[in-house]
C-alpha cells in the first residue's frame, strides 16, 4: 500500500519539526496526566475531600488533552509517541518517587502545569513560522489550561 503525500501548505521539514514539539508537549501532559491521577489516589490529610476532586477533574481534562495534540501529530502525518519509554525520554516533567504530602503535591502538580505550559510556548513559534493554524490553536487552549490549573493550584498554598 502506498501511502498519499500530505499537501496542506506546510512543508516535510516543517510538520517534522512540529510533530517533534507536539511530542514533547504530548509526553509532558501524560506524565502530568499520570502525575495527577497518582495524586488523587494517594492524597491524606484535612484537605483530602477538595483535593480528590480537584485532582479528579484536572486528571480527566488531561486524559482529553492527550488525545488531541496525539491526534494533531497524526494529521501533521507522524506518529504519536505511545509508551512510558518514549514518555520517559521525551519529557521534562519527573515521576514520583513515594508519596508526598498534600502540600508538596499541589507545589509538583504546579510546577507540572507550568512546565507544560512553558513546553507548548516553545512549540507555537514552529508552529506560528509554518502558518500552522490549528496547531497554534491547540498550543494557545493548552497553555491557557495549564497557566489556569497552575494559578488554581498555586492559590491553595496561599
Amino acid at each position: 500500500m502506498t501511502t498519499m503525500n500530505i499537501d496542506i501548505g506546510i512543508s516535510s521539514a516543517k510538520r517534522e519539526e512540529i510533530a517533534g514539539g507536539l511530542s514533547r508537549v504530548l509526553a509532558d501532559s501524560y506524565t502530568l496526566y499520570l502525575k495527577t491521577h497518582n495524586f488523587h489516589w494517594n492524597v491524606t490529610g484535612p484537605m483530602f475531600q477538595t483535593l480528590h476532586l480537584m485532582f479528579e477533574a484536572q486528571y480527566n481534562e488531561l486524559a482529553l488533552a492527550v488525545d488531541l495534540v496525539a491526534e494533531r501529530i497524526r494529521a501533521l502525518g507522524h506518529t504519536a509517541p505511545g509508551t512510558y519509554r518514549q514518555f520517559a525520554q521525551l519529557s521534562v516533567i519527573p515521576e514520583e518517587d513515594g508519596i508526598p504530602k498534600a502540600q508538596d503535591m499541589i507545589r509538583r502538580l504546579v510546577e507540572g502545569h507550568e512546565t507544560v505550559a512553558r513546553t507548548a510556548r516553545e512549540v507555537f513559534k514552529s508552529a506560528e513560522e509554518a502558518s500552522d493554524q490549528p496547531t497554534c490553536d491547540l498550543l494557545t487552549q493548552r497553555m491557557q489550561v495549564h497557566e489556569k490549573t497552575a494559578w488554581m493550584l498555586r492559590s491553595l498554598l496561599e
